[in-house]
């Protein structure tokens, strides 16, 4: 217990102590702006797909089907391959000449296409085959699986062009260019929501134009990040180096973490596997709460995450622990500032979030309520997905993947013994999304025991002070919607206006007490800079 309890003050180790930067802050609030605009495309995606298919079987077969190659992404693209990528692009930027980072980034992207683009193929031609333990149960329904197979072949693809997406983007962070990368999630969201309207009316089976559109979103992606690079002279021209330094580097740090980095991936992706085998619905009732609890988590979770590894990989360079610690303490406190009242909200907002945004015809009052299960299972694992959006970068700045992989198995193996558990005493889906959000806190405790015992991270002065702050605030804003928001049957009966600004008033209503009473308390916008 001694471990969690914050320090008064951390060990000097001989270094000037230094604040983190505030451009960290900057650079946060730009990426978690950008990736907001996307997010807010994604909710209203969510609504389109929602609305305009409902809970169907054709919704279930893309939502699984979409699942495979979004879980892979993680790994390849943005999970895995960018904690490793990134810390040696920046060493070679500080350390090399241009042609040598520009050699670096030819061989990484033609290793990493040609691998992408031989299990592309691969699993194109033997998507039968690869669809029975995917969607084990849909085997028993001859059209819902040949309809997933199809489905699987086409959106599959998306996983080269995103990886290939987010190597253009972590080039681009790496530079300091945080905008672009986070915009461009967006186009995806676009090509999902003008298919479903457009593309749909003219397929034998509607839900078939969502998958085209994942495969549309793919292309526009990458094409729109190119010119950006080709400005800074860093276009990727893929290269097959047999021997390269870096690459190699890379790949040692990239092997392990493609486990360790995206356990939660994997639990998702275990939970849709098992939910094909519940009631028809129970993957759409886990894609739909999870989308709204990924509203918070990927706008400023994965923002923080995106900017603080750069500045950890920097800070390990200049072997200045008292930064790397005094970093990492800030990005965590901003997590808590977000995370605990974004988790509050879900839990008391669940059921007129879902009818606002999805309840009609075609998402029965039944959807809602199973929806409303999950959504809170999630809510509850939200800070500690954040946490570990942060804890993560702190071992991969420092090319430690060995830790994050222990710890990412023992979390896996809890998530898949819960599962069990839960499913015994009847919680289903339910259980399901719960047995990831404990998962989701042990990894997190457990890397955050790791870092402390490594040396490298020692709780700042002023934490008791602000977990009071964050209690009392946190206390009014949840007094304010329990006593605000009524019982929510009644919202059935709304219209859409009254609902949507009902539901704007309360999220208005709600920040505004929170961030009151944060004042009143003596927390100040200067204070998130130290």
């Amino acid at each position: 217990m001694t471990d969690l309890i914050p320090d008064t003050e951390p060990p000097n180790d001989g270094n000037k102590r230094r604040a983190p930067e505030s451009g960290l802050l900057r650079a946060s609030g730009i990426t978690g702006s950008m990736t907001l605009v996307s997010r807010v495309l994604g909710l209203v995606r969510d609504v389109v797909i929602a609305r305009v298919f409902g809970t169907s079987e054709g919704a279930d077969a893309f939502l699984l089907a979409n699942r495979f190659p979004n879980f892979m992404r993680r790994l390849f693209a943005e999970g895995a391959f960018n904690q490793a990528f990134v810390p040696v692009l920046s060493e070679y930027r500080s350390t090399r000449s241009l042609a040598e980072v520009q050699l670096l980034i030819n061989a990484v992207a033609g290793r990493l296409g040609g691998f992408l683009l031989l299990l592309t193929v691969t699993i194109i031609i033997a998507a039968p085959l690869v669809a029975v333990p995917l969607a084990y149960g849909f085997t028993d329904e001859a059209a819902k699986f040949a309809l997933f197979v199809e489905m699987l072949r086409i959106t599959f693809p998306y996983l080269l062009l995103i990886s290939m997406t987010a190597l253009c983007g972590s080039i681009l962070n790496s530079y300091g260019k945080f905008a672009i990368p986070a915009i461009t999630p967006a186009l995806l969201n676009i090509s999902l929501i003008g298919c479903a309207f457009l593309l749909a009316p003219y397929l034998r089976v509607p839900e078939l134009a969502l998958a085209w559109g994942v495969l549309l979103a793919g292309v526009a992606q990458l094409f729109f990040q190119l010119p950006f690079l080709a400005r800074m002279q860093l276009l990727p021209k893929p290269r097959l180096v047999k021997q390269h330094e870096g690459v190699s580097r890379i790949m040692r740090l990239m092997l392990p973490s493609l486990f360790g980095v995206s356990v939660s991936q994997i639990n998702m992706l275990f939970d849709s596997i098992i939910a094909s085998m519940l009631v028809t619905g129970s993957v759409s009732w886990l894609y739909y709460s999870d989308r709204l609890m990924e509203l918070p988590l990927g706008t400023f979770g994965i923002a923080i995450g995106v900017v603080v590894l750069p500045s950890l990989s920097r800070r390990h360079a200049e072997a200045s622990t008292a930064g790397f610690s005094e970093t990492l303490d800030w990005a965590l406190r901003i997590v808590c500032l977000i995370a605990v009242p974004a988790m509050l909200a879900l839990i008391l907002l669940a059921e007129p979030l879902l009818v606002t945004l999805f309840q009609n015809d075609k998402f029965s009052v039944n959807d809602v309520i199973s929806s409303a299960g999950s959504l809170r299972a999630y809510a509850v694992g939200l800070l500690a997905f954040m946490a570990i959006k942060i804890f993560a970068p702190g071992y991969y700045a420092r090319q430690n993947t060995r830790t994050p992989v222990v710890i990412g198995v023992i979390a896996l193996v809890t998530n898949m013994v819960l599962n069990i558990v839960f499913y015994m005493f009847g919680m289903a889906h339910v259980g399901l999304a719960l047995a990831t959000s404990l998962a989701a806190f042990l990894n997190a405790g457990l890397l955050l025991l790791g870092l402390r015992r490594e040396g490298v991270y020692y709780f700042q002065p002023g934490w008791w002070l602000f977990l009071l702050r964050l209690l009392v605030a946190n206390s009014a804003m949840a007094a304010l919607l329990i006593f605000s928001t009524g019982d929510w049957l009644s919202w059935l009966e709304w219209d859409m206006l009254r609902k949507v600004s009902q539901l704007g008033l309360l999220v208005v209503g709600s920040v505004l007490v929170y961030a009151i009473v944060l004042l009143a308390s003596g927390l100040r916008w200067k204070d998130l800079y130290r």
